[in-house]
């Protein structure tokens, strides 16, 4: 770490998996009251939303209205909204970060369940996909439909919260995530309270917190800067030989096989990769594991979980390919979705990523994850060390 990068401030922000099933959420203090927020951290996507039913722009003072709307489809759900621009601060005891202005969508029409009990979703990705619509008018109050957005919008991309962060020199480029679970942990009677499901998002730094890893760090090559793409060589099973791992087809217009994302809590490989891995897995002999494996949950009684094998994943680096293991207590879950029973945590994408592999929390939930945007020209690189 540069000293530039040692002289700003390093903010850590404490996360949980309570409010969006698994996926991590954090606080951050929007307009003129500070309103606190409780938003998805996703580095899948580059938006700043709020739920248009949470947050009122004619409430804050200091919202500006815009002419600009966002549309936004996820694996998961989908929203519409106008954009305001307005005040959003991150941190709370220690460090902070705050700026005036930050362009924040208000989701005026979503699918369901798409916040769930959180008020909103803070991308984290790249200024690609943060994608916007110039409308004639302004877009608050809501007036404008979808079909209306596609047709009479003119293209413009924003700069996502994290990258103006950066810009305004509040925080170095880079951030951090530290987990341990992909599902809420049902161990306890308050799973709240189960520091098993809490974390920290750690803006602007990550190797400075000896507190929360051990060892070197393995840095993986980000490829391209839509989302984390990386380049998954080869997974193996236990000792068993390395599955090969295709390029995508150029027929698929993928730019890579793989991308890390917070914002999915499972593996969620490619059908035929992970029907592979599941055969090596169950090898056919017990039908209860082999369905949990493919698609449910079972007793924990059942599950022998000491018995299962750990899953590396071997991914181009920026110096070599590096290993990154997961251990069988991140891809099955266990206390989860109640105490007493375990998830599987991998699964197959149906056909539907047509190559591509979504890594996701379980990955994660072994390391201090360092997403490094200050190397290779901004592309970045993932690094990976052992958490404690």
């Amino acid at each position: 770490m540069g000293t530039k990068a040692q002289s700003m401030p390093v903010v850590r922000i404490p996360i949980i998996n309570i409010y969006m099933d698994g996926d991590y959420t954090g606080v951050i203090k929007v307009g003129s009251q500070a309103k606190p927020a409780n938003v998805i951290l996703d580095t899948g996507s580059s938006t700043l939303a709020l739920d248009g039913k949470f947050y009122d722009p004619s409430a804050d003072g200091h919202a500006k209205i815009t002419n600009i709307a966002q549309e936004v489809q996820y694996g998961s759900g989908s929203w519409v909204g106008a954009v305001v621009q307005t005040d959003v601060g991150i941190g709370s005891a220690g460090a902070t970060a705050k700026l005036k202005q930050v362009y924040t969508a208000v989701a005026f029409a979503e699918s369901a369940d798409m916040f769930d009990k959180s008020n909103g979703i803070l991308g984290l990705a790249y200024t690609r996909l943060n994608n916007a619509f110039t409308m004639p008018g302004p877009t608050w109050p809501p007036k404008y439909t979808y079909n209306q957005i596609q047709q009479e919008g003119r293209s413009t991309f924003l700069d996502p919260y994290f990258t103006e962060l950066e810009s305004a020199k509040m925080v170095a480029n880079r951030f951090a995530f530290y987990t341990k679970r992909s599902m809420i942990s049902h161990a306890t009677a308050d799973p709240a309270t189960d520091t098993a499901n809490q974390g920290f998002l750690i803006l602007g730094g990550g190797e400075e917190s000896t507190d929360l890893y051990q060892g070197t760090f393995q840095s993986i090559k980000v490829l391209d800067d839509e989302y984390y793409n990386t380049n998954l060589k080869a997974v193996i099973v236990g000792d068993a030989a390395p599955i090969e791992v295709p390029a995508p087809t150029k027929a698929s217009q993928l730019l890579t096989n793989s991308i890390v994302d917070s914002g999915t809590n499972s593996l969620t490989l490619d059908d035929a990769l992970f029907q592979t891995i599941a055969n090596r897995l169950t090898k056919g002999e017990n039908s209860e594991l082999t369905h949990a494996m493919r698609s449910g949950y079972l007793k924990m009684s059942s599950l022998h979980l000491a018995d299962w094998p750990p899953i590396t994943f071997v991914l181009q680096g920026d110096a070599g390919d590096q290993k990154l293991t997961v251990t069988p207590d991140n891809y099955w879950q266990t206390d989860a979705p109640q105490k007493g029973y375990a998830s599987a945590a991998i699964f197959s994408d149906g056909g539907q990523l047509h190559g591509q592999s979504i890594l996701g929390l379980p990955l994660m939930n072994g390391y201090l994850t360092i997403f490094d945007r200050s190397v290779d020209k901004g592309m970045g690189v993932i690094k990976f060390a052992k958490r404690k």
